[in-house]
């Protein structure tokens, strides 16, 4: 396919597509899906080879956000019934991170709800990093505490952080149908001031939310332009009480054409899937890890996701190895550029990031399925088995997912 050979080799070249050819990637039918994933995989090999970066989020606060995010599970007024708590203390914090740490994680997501840390907030999740930084020598570790006011950013660098998240979600044009509490606008902001301090900034999307292509395409040339180290990417999870609750619109092939557009207009960059793999890749994830080189180990912040150690057993029998502690995530003509104790990343949130990990929220998946013996869904029916909300971990008494 003369597309995808073009992409190919702009991706080869770190040259940016044109908006017909992203737009040409998701308008491929599902009998071309192998091929695009083999293209943008090519792509992915070239700048990551075959290294998958683990990621593990710390819900640092639960809940109580004054926001109206409509994707979150933490918004104002939410009915989800997710574990809902105020600030985890540091030695809790650094206990949680060490289960991810311990499963194989290189970076740590430290994520609170809300729309913006005041100025004690940030000088609890300074203890927090020093806590973890202390007991876990060369972790990463990436902030999403929302919305920063000026001079936060520096704050948080000084106080040991790497990576700062807050994703852009959707497309400028849309945003103001998805959430009216803050603006696109605010976000850019906060993605500059990350990079501003040099934090290494990450920033992503969320799909599955009712936009067009077209306004998947604006989002990610959106990224592009910010030139984030990170990119996650997230599909949304439609939980019971909040309101995209019926927003079902992913397949696993759409969800596959999603990120090999991302790869192609972000070649070079970590590129990680975030939120909603369990629920809307299921079975197809491996085929994913041709494209992404990150995901998240265990649980999200008010949601199960899949089994630390199946996540291990994905990634070798897929023909992939995880990215040790040693390694450095980004190619070598965009790591040698940032600061110094950013070498090794890229970014929940990590950059971390997912609406897992917007200082709002996360919606994200479970791997629960349907009971043994249970009849085949059809292939577009919603998969609420697949949804359930986290009682383990971060805020309870019962081990963590990791």
């Amino acid at each position: 396919m003369d597309l995808l050979n073009t992409l190919v080799d702009k991706g080869l070249r770190r040259e940016l597509p044109t908006r017909e050819e992203a737009l040409a990637v998701l308008a491929t039918s599902d009998d071309d899906v192998l091929d695009v994933v083999a293209a943008a995989g090519k792509v992915r090999r070239q700048w990551f080879g075959r290294r998958v970066k683990l990621n593990y989020l710390v819900n640092l606060k639960s809940g109580l956000c004054p926001e109206d995010c409509s994707y979150c599970s933490q918004r104002l007024g939410s009915s989800t019934g997710i574990l809902k708590y105020s600030w985890l203390k540091p030695d809790e914090a650094s206990k949680a991170a060490a289960a991810g740490l311990a499963g194989g994680a290189k970076r740590v997501c430290l994520v609170a709800s809300g729309r913006g840390p005041t100025d004690r907030d940030v000088d609890r999740v300074a203890g927090t990093i020093k806590a973890i930084k202390e007991q876990n020598e060369g972790v990463e570790v990436c902030a999403c505490l929302g919305l920063l006011s000026d001079g936060q950013a520096e704050r948080l660098r000084e106080a040991g952080a790497d990576a700062y998240n807050h994703n852009l979600n959707t497309s400028e044009g849309t945003y103001g149908d998805i959430t009216t509490t803050h603006t696109y606008a605010d976000r850019v902001d906060t993605v500059n001031k990350a990079h501003a301090a040099g934090l290494s900034a990450c920033s992503g999307l969320i799909a599955g939310m009712g936009e067009s292509d077209e306004d998947l395409v604006d989002v990610v040339f959106s990224l592009r332009e910010l030139d984030p180290d990170s990119v996650p990417v997230n599909f949304l999870i439609p939980v019971e009480g909040t309101p995209l609750a019926k927003e079902w619109n992913l397949t696993p092939q759409r969800c596959l054409r999603i990120l090999a557009m991302v790869r192609f207009v972000c070649p070079d960059v970590e590129v990680r899937i975030a939120g909603g793999r369990e629920v809307h890749l299921r079975t197809m994830q491996p085929l994913a890890l041709h494209l992404a080189n990150s995901i998240f180990l265990g649980d999200y912040l008010t949601t199960e996701g899949q089994a630390g150690q199946a996540d291990l057993e994905m990634i070798a029998d897929a023909g992939f190895t995880v990215e040790g502690a040693d390694e450095v995530t980004l190619p070598q003509h965009r790591a040698e550029v940032r600061c110094g104790g950013c070498g090794s990343h890229g970014a929940e949130g990590a950059g971390c990031g997912s609406h897992a990990e917007d200082g709002c929220g996360s919606v994200c998946g479970s791997h629960e399925g349907a009971a043994e013996g249970a009849a085949v869904p059809a292939v577009n029916e919603p998969r609420t088995d697949l949804v359930a909300v986290r009682r383990r971990g971060a805020g309870t008494d019962l081990a963590p997912n990791a």
